[in-house]
C-alpha cells in the first residue's frame, strides 16, 4: 500500500533526516586507517542517543547491530566486528533512525586513506547516480524513471548495478511500499506529492551479481569487485523532489 504523508508528517521526517545526516557526518570523519568497524557502530549508538533517536536497523528482523558498515567487495548489510580498516579499504554506511514515530534511510561511502582510481571513480559514479535518479523523482513521474535514469548513467561509466537489492518507501516503517529498483523493470508506481521514498543506488565495479556470505547478511559481490552505495530519502513535492538526508 502506498502511504502519502501529511505535511506534518513530512515535517518530523524532514527533523529526522537533519539529525541522520548529522550523525553520518560525525561518522565520515572517524574513518580512517585502524579503527575498527564496531568502534563506527558504537558512535552510531552513543550519536542516536545523544541526538534523542534511536537506530532503526538494530534488531530489525534480527539484524544484530546499529549501523552496516560493508567493506570494499561487500555491497550491503555489514555486519560491525573487529575488523580493522586499512588504507586503501572503500567503506559504505547505511544508517537509519527512528524520530517521534518515523524513519529515515542514509548511505554513504568513503574511501580510507589513499584509494586506487577506480574506487574513486566508482565512488563518484554512485554518488552522482544517486543524483540523476532524484532529479527524476517528481510528481508525476513513475518509480521507473528513476530506475532507467540510475541505470543508464551507471553503464554509461562502465560499471553496473545491483538488481536483487532495491530502494523503497519509507515512514512509519522502515520498508514501505513502492519499491525503487535501480534498473530499468515495470513502469511502477506514479509518485504523488507526500510520499516519501528511500533512493540507493548500489554499483558494482565489476559484475552485477551477488552472492550472501555465511552470516546470511551480508551481501557481497560475486565475483570479488568493489562496491559502493548512496542513499537518500526524499520528499516528493508538487516541484523538485525534497532530500531529507
Amino acid at each position: 500500500m502506498i502511504i502519502i504523508k501529511s505535511p506534518e508528517e513530512i515535517a518530523i521526517m524532514q527533523q529526522c533526516g537533519k539529525i541522520l545526516a548529522a550523525i553520518l557526518g560525525k561518522l565520515r570523519m572517524e574513518i580512517r586507517p585502524g579503527i575498527k568497524t564496531h568502534q563506527l557502530d558504537a558512535i552510531m549508538a552513543e550519536e542516536s542517543d545523544k541526538r534523542g533517536v534511536k537506530p532503526s536497523f538494530k534488531n530489525y528482523q534480527g539484524f544484530p547491530a546499529n549501523l552496516c558498515v560493508s567493506v570494499n567487495d561487500e555491497i550491503v548489510h555489514g555486519i560491525p566486528d573487529e575488523r580493522l580498516l586499512k588504507d586503501g579499504d572503500i567503506v559504505s554506511l547505511d544508517a537509519g533512525v527512528i524520530y517521534d514515530g518515523f524513519h529515515t534511510d542514509s548511505a554513504i561511502t568513503v574511501g580510507v586513506g589513499e584509494i586506487s582510481q577506480q574506487a574513486k571513480e566508482l565512488i563518484e559514479v554512485t554518488k552522482n547516480s544517486l543524483k540523476v535518479g532524484i532529479a527524476q523523482a517528481n510528481c508525476g513521474a513513475y518509480v521507473r524513471d528513476i530506475s532507467v535514469a540510475i541505470q543508464n548513467y551507471v553503464e554509461s561509466r562502465g560499471f553496473s548495478v545491483v538488481r536483487e537489492y532495491t530502494g523503497h518507501g519509507i515512514g512509519r516503517n522502515l520498508h514501505e511500499e513502492p519499491q525503487i529498483p535501480n534498473f530499468a523493470f515495470k513502469k511502477g508506481s506514479l509518485l504523488r506529492k507526500g510520499m516519501t521514498l528511500a533512493i540507493e543506488p548500489m554499483v558494482n565495479a565489476g559484475d552485477w551479481h551477488t552472492r550472501l556470505a555465511p552470516n546470511q547478511w551480508t551481501v557481497l559481490t560475486i565475483d570479488g569487485s568493489l562496491s559502493a552505495h548512496f542513499e537518500h530519502t526524499v520528499a516528493i513535492t508538487n516541484g523538485e523532489a525534497e532530500v531529507l538526508t
